[in-house]
């Protein structure tokens, strides 16, 4: 937005697992778009089949299995800036450090080669270099902040890591 773009925000994450994690992160930003003004655009209801479907085939290999749920969500996402007239689209995978962000970049750049009937560009911008910020700006606002990226997969790893 700070570059002139007028934007909204889309929620598609079939990932989420379990569906109160799912449900507190619709919340919270339903929460930040009503107080930012961002345009918010929720895509249907919580599906984690599509994700489960789509990664159980390289559950056990992060680096495959995170290229396949970019996909999933970054080609949903070209269709809907397609459908909706929109000339580009990103996401805010780009702001972690945490996520694979070349794979994400070519997700993205995939997604919009495909064109899904229509004509919007991938935006790319690295963004990580704000991660700190935003981080600071959802404590301060109160909002809340997942502790693993969402997917079953990445939840396993999190408590395998932490058994001795």
């Amino acid at each position: 937005m700070a570059e002139g773009f007028e934007a909204a925000g889309l929620y598609y994450n079939p990932n989420i697992q379990p569906s109160r994690e799912f449900r507190r992160r619709l919340e919270t930003l339903r929460e930040y778009a009503a107080e930012a003004g961002l345009s918010l655009i929720e895509a249907g209801p919580y599906r984690p089949d599509e994700h489960l479907g789509a990664t159980l085939p390289v559950w056990d290999d992060r680096a495959s299995r995170c290229r396949t749920c970019y996909e999933l969500r970054l080609e949903r996402t070209a269709r809907e800036a397609v459908a909706r007239g929109f000339d580009a689209f990103t996401t805010t995978l780009l702001v972690s450090p945490y996520q694979l962000h070349e794979e994400v970049r070519r997700a993205g750049e995939r997604a919009a080669a495909a064109g899904a009937g229509g004509a919007a560009v991938f935006l790319y911008r690295d963004f990580r270099p704000g991660w700190r910020e935003t981080l600071e700006a959802s404590r301060e606002m109160g909002l809340y902040r997942q502790p693993y990226c969402g997917c079953l997969w990445s939840e396993v790893e999190r408590y395998e890591r932490a058994r001795p």
